[in-house]
């Protein structure tokens, strides 16, 4: 008995690599620590009723970007340990299995588990204080789909102890990610674990476009819609029709797999350029979907920062959306060396080139926006500034991938994963850290050190800079993805060096957001955000006092310009900002908190890793605790409540403070 417990921990945890063992202690470690501060400080109730339980979308929201920030780390030190092991010629850091696992994991984390929650963090911060909303349109769903990407999530992380990591790249080409080549159970969590976070993403795409679409306030139309929420309806609706590609593109390979279909094995009659056609006509549109927002974040930034409007709001609103539309019509881009035939690689060819052209409009506006503008330079528009450089190489670059026949030089190269890298940090991360900073006194009430955040932003700048542009003159050299390591005669490791030392100094710079934000914590008192309005925004959300009260306005506002709060402010009105008792207020209807969702996620989690072990006995109490949740949701009718209006005066008269114009 001893012997078969012994022998199903060996196969059932990761043994045998000093960093798997470091990782284990640190997770236990870190669990201990979490648990004694909650016994400790008697916080169990206060985590349940304010955070587990809640579907305050400002809540959901910080849930969202504190998870972003977690998986940021792991990516990161994923980064960070590829680096170490290319650093020079021959090393042995990484035995070739652990390196294949981190190279995967690194891809899946930062795009799926880092760029997409820190999204619909954002989004869910802001989007609804934008348009003049108490709350997104399902506050219940908004919770469920919270809780189910933090399920895969950790479905996916916990491969890294236990079965094993998924290692056949971060997009699971067959034949390698089939059963014959890759046996473990690695690929079956990074199915399962990306399947149930991607459920919860499509439902974040629907209800936000419900939101944006049926919840504006009075007088606001479309195209006086501020350019974040253009942004973040066009992102959704790219997920609604490029997130079922992916799921039922992983559903397929999990039959594959798991019951011995053929659907991408050429010996069963499938074809494995079919997965990778339908895994990148989700992937390309992914890009588009986590920069799209990116670029509202810029549109307010630039607006805000250069005091004035935007330029070209009408031919930004148009760019979004054809960007939008055309993300759909660039997959093949991905593998003009198929085979395919000139025809097709020479349509992809120009419908690359063609997205460019929108792309390009955005950052003159931005430039012709700051042009004459009495521009100062908060850490908001610190990120901004360097990203446009930076996404201009980037997209360049890009261009250059999209010439069909110099793509057969360039493909499969470091050229590529340098150009991949400048788009997605430079103009994803970059985005995301600006609207992080813009918006952070609105959530939390105070604003972060600037002294910090500055170096923070060089360093991240510096390492980018130093970290990728020797990747171009690599694959040039014709330095390939996915090795491990190289001899000495390539000539390749001085570049190499150079790159890890810069991929060493964003390391650095995510340590000093750490502390600024650590500091900001300590000190909030002495930046405490007391006029609601820090930056002299434009849009409503600064018309309300910081943090956003739990109703966010205490009066729905009417809306009859583009910039309405900066309208306002430039009329000196007293609208919005008047004492409390002059208005005329009613009870407000809210959403009532609930356990069901993060139970419901629970179930899945149990569902989902009785998949990847095919453990019927854990499958089914799974897949049945998921529908008994569904089934008590459908009769509970106790799901609201109204705020009564003297608990909204107290809280207007404890808040509010008179805007200063």
């Amino acid at each position: 008995m001893l012997d078969h417990a012994k022998s199903f921990a060996s196969e059932f945890f990761v043994t045998g690599d000093p960093l798997i063992y470091g990782a284990d202690v640190s997770i236990v470690l870190t669990l201990l620590a979490i648990l004694f501060a909650l016994t400790y400080f008697k916080r169990w109730g206060w985590l349940w009723r304010e955070w587990l339980t809640t579907v305050d979308h400002k809540k959901i929201g910080i849930l969202y970007i504190l998870s972003a920030f977690l998986m940021l780390f792991r990516g990161g030190v994923d980064a960070l340990l590829m680096r170490a092991q290319l650093a020079v010629p021959e090393l042995d850091f990484l035995q070739p299995e652990h390196y294949n696992s981190i190279f995967t994991t690194h891809g899946v984390i930062m795009i799926l588990f880092m760029a997409m929650p820190f999204m619909f963090g954002l989004f869910n911060v802001v989007v609804p204080l934008q348009i003049g909303a108490r709350d997104v349109a399902y506050p219940f769903l908004n919770a469920l789909s919270f809780w189910l990407f933090f399920a895969g999530a950790m479905l996916f992380n916990l491969s890294f102890v236990i079965g094993g990591s998924p290692d056949a790249g971060w997009l699971a080409y067959p034949p390698y990610s089939e059963l014959m080549y890759n046996p473990g159970v690695g690929q079956d969590f990074y199915i399962w674990g990306i399947q149930i976070s991607g459920i919860g993403s499509l439902m974040t795409g629907i209800n936000f476009i419900v939101t944006i679409i049926k919840m504006r306030a009075p007088g606001m139309k479309l195209m006086k819609m501020p350019m974040f929420v253009w942004s973040v309806l066009s992102s959704c609706i790219a997920i609604i029709f490029s997130f079922p590609i992916l799921t039922a593109t992983l559903a397929l390979l999990f039959l594959d797999r798991y019951a011995g279909a053929h659907f991408f094995t050429l010996d069963g009659g499938g074809n494995p350029m079919m997965y990778i056609n339908l895994i990148w006509m989700w992937g390309h549109p992914e890009v588009y979907i986590i920069v799209l927002p990116a670029f509202g974040i810029f549109s307010e930034v630039v607006a805000t920062f250069s005091k004035k409007k935007l330029f070209g709001y009408k031919s930004m609103v148009y760019a979004m959306m054809i960007i939008s539309v055309l993300s759909f019509l660039v997959w093949a881009h991905h593998f003009f060396t198929m085979g395919s035939g000139a025809d097709v690689n020479a349509f992809f060819a120009l419908s690359t080139m063609l997205i460019a052209i929108p792309t390009g409009v955005k950052v003159f506006n931005w430039l012709f926006t700051m042009f004459r503008g009495k521009i100062t330079f908060e850490s908001p528009m610190l990120w901004t500034v360097g990203f446009i450089p930076c996404f201009v190489i980037g997209g360049m670059t890009g261009v250059l991938l999209s010439v069909a026949p110099a793509d057969f030089q360039y493909h499969n190269s470091y050229f590529l994963i340098a150009h991949f890298h400048q788009v997605i940090i430079g103009g994803v991360v970059f985005g995301y850290f600006a609207g992080l900073y813009y918006w952070w006194p609105k959530l939390f009430g105070f604003k972060l050190n600037e002294r910090i955040g500055k170096w923070a932003f060089w360093f991240w700048n510096i390492g980018f800079y130093v970290c990728f542009m020797p990747q171009y003159v690599l694959g040039l050299m014709g330095m390939t993805r996915r090795v491990v390591t190289y001899s000495w005669d390539k000539g390749w490791w001085e570049l190499n060096l150079v790159s890890t030392i810069g991929a060493g100094l964003m390391g650095i710079a995510f340590l000093f957001q750490v502390w600024q934000i650590a500091h900001g914590v300590k000190h909030f008192r002495k930046n405490l955000d007391t006029t609601g309005d820090p930056w002299n925004g434009r849009t409503l959300e600064w018309s309300i006092p910081s943090p956003a009260p739990l109703y966010n306005f205490a009066v729905i506002p009417h809306v009859s310009e583009q910039d309405e709060w900066w309208e306002k402010k430039q009329r000196r009105e007293q609208a919005v900002r008047v004492p409390i008792s002059a208005q005329t207020l009613e009870p407000i209807h809210m959403p009532r908190n609930s356990g069901i969702p993060i139970v419901m996620a629970g179930f899945w989690f149990v569902a989902g890793f009785g998949f990847v072990f095919h453990w019927l006995w854990l499958i089914i109490p799974g897949l049945a605790g998921v529908a008994a949740c569904m089934l008590v949701h459908s009769f509970n009718y106790d799901t609201d409540y109204y705020i009564p209006v003297k608990e909204i005066q107290r809280t207007e008269a404890a808040i509010r403070k008179v805007n200063k114009p």
